[in-house]
């Protein structure tokens, strides 16, 4: 095209996928580097620059280092007038296993459909902004959480990103993933507990025994767990319970992470378990000092109208998503992404790539399979998906209200 015209939806469908089909070897040299260079939370150095450094090869400016946060980044295209589109790329790591929850898959995802909204407004009238925004520290940083106390969603109508995964076994087989879904609010903390040291064997009475309070928590836990929900979760760890056998400790830690199907029935939860701890301390004689050791996560609040528009492009290309707009798929994960959702309209699809028989997620099989070329074509497919999503809310004022609808009504169901 040369300047800049009116384009049908179809003709600015035909301009995304072909945008992406040429962007797509570029991207997946991207997703290798940041693949073989695996980082962890807030420490994603080498793939904030390669995304940096490959964007701006690209034609697109980009603000390094955004928001206060070294290793997030934003890139935008077009005008503040109009609606304004986020797509969020992941990029970090787990300790020791690497990719194994196939972060490089996102950030290029994001990337693919960023690129393919901005081919569209090149060539096109369509007004508005897109970005892309970098999202560092998924993995329990909580680093979207950062970016939205910033500042950075202030003017953004609608968010949108996708995640790989495994088949789930409870979807049809031939299903491509699940659009309208959502996932366990989830928070973690610490509790230490303080007693008083003796020699274990000459003058235990003279002891105040840390251990016993972090013993007695864990148990309080575990009878706990008889009256919660079937989504419910609680994971408990004692990192910390004396250093000699013959000295009675004076020092013992909790750490524990909590999970419910939404942020308000989590708060609620959460204070429970609290009570664990301060009850043990207090049947024990020992002090207890609770210090959160993670931002709280918020389920994810799908938008019905974002779904259902990913769906029917993906459905068009013979990909099969489910979304059933009377029941959300809950997932027993957790990502910040939901706090996203509970800020703008948003969507957090799954995509299913293939994967060894018996893999699981967090593994090292699954890390090698979001290495692969049949993941990142998939992962390319799911990049046009969001990118017609996103674009409808910038050319259509009608749907773009609809969403707007949808999150409002929502509210009132949190």
């Amino acid at each position: 095209m040369i300047g800049r015209t009116m384009a049908t939806p179809t003709e600015m469908e035909r301009i995304i996928s072909q945008a992406i089909d040429q962007a797509s070897a570029g991207l997946r040299e991207l997703s290798v580097k940041i693949h073989d260079n695996p980082e962890l939370c807030f420490k994603e150095h080498k793939a904030h620059n390669a995304i940096c450094d490959y964007l701006e090869a690209a034609g697109v400016a980009v603000i390094r280092q955004a928001y206060g946060q070294e290793t997030s980044f934003v890139a935008e295209y077009g005008d503040k007038d109009g609606e304004t589109v986020d797509f969020c790329a992941e990029y970090d790591a787990l300790p020791e296993i690497g990719h194994g929850c196939g972060h490089n898959l996102i950030a290029v995802s994001s990337i693919a459909s960023f690129l393919g909204v901005v081919d569209v407004m090149k060539y096109t009238n369509v007004p508005g902004k897109v970005r892309l925004l970098g999202t560092p520290a998924e993995e329990g940083g909580g680093g979207k959480i950062k970016l939205i106390e910033a500042g950075a969603l202030k003017n953004t109508t609608a968010s949108l990103m996708s995640h790989p995964t495994l088949q789930f076994p409870h979807m049809p087989a031939g299903s491509a993933g699940v659009a309208f879904g959502s996932c366990l609010a989830a928070t973690g903390f610490l509790a230490h507990f303080k007693g008083k040291p003796a020699h274990a064997a000459q003058m235990p009475w003279a002891g105040v025994n840390a251990l016993d309070a972090a013993s007695l928590a864990y148990q309080a836990v575990g009878l706990l767990r008889q009256h919660i929900r079937p989504t419910d979760r609680i994971n408990i760890i004692i990192p910390e319970g004396g250093t000699a056998h013959n000295v009675i400790p004076d020092k013992a830690q909790i750490r524990v992470n909590v999970r419910s199907e939404t942020l308000k029935e989590m708060n609620a939860l959460r204070e429970r378990v609290e009570n664990c701890m301060k009850g043990a301390a207090l049947a024990t004689g020992c002090e207890v000092d609770i210090v959160s050791a993670m931002d709280p996560y918020a389920d994810i609040r799908p938008n019905e109208g974002l779904c259902e528009e990913f769906t029917r492009y993906m459905g068009s290309k013979g990909m099969k998503y489910y979304c059933d707009l009377q029941k959300k798929d809950i997932g027993a994960f957790s990502t910040d992404m939901g706090n996203i959702s509970y800020a703008v309209p948003s969507f957090h699809g799954h995509y299913f790539i293939p994967t060894p028989p018996g893999t699981a997620m967090h593994t090292e099989a699954f890390r090698d399979s979001a290495k692969t070329e049949e993941a990142h074509n998939i992962t390319m497919s799911v990049g046009k998906g969001m990118a017609v999503a996103g674009l409808k809310v910038l050319t259509d004022e009608s749907f773009a209200a609809q969403v707007k609808d949808y999150f409002e009504k929502d509210k009132k169901l949190r």
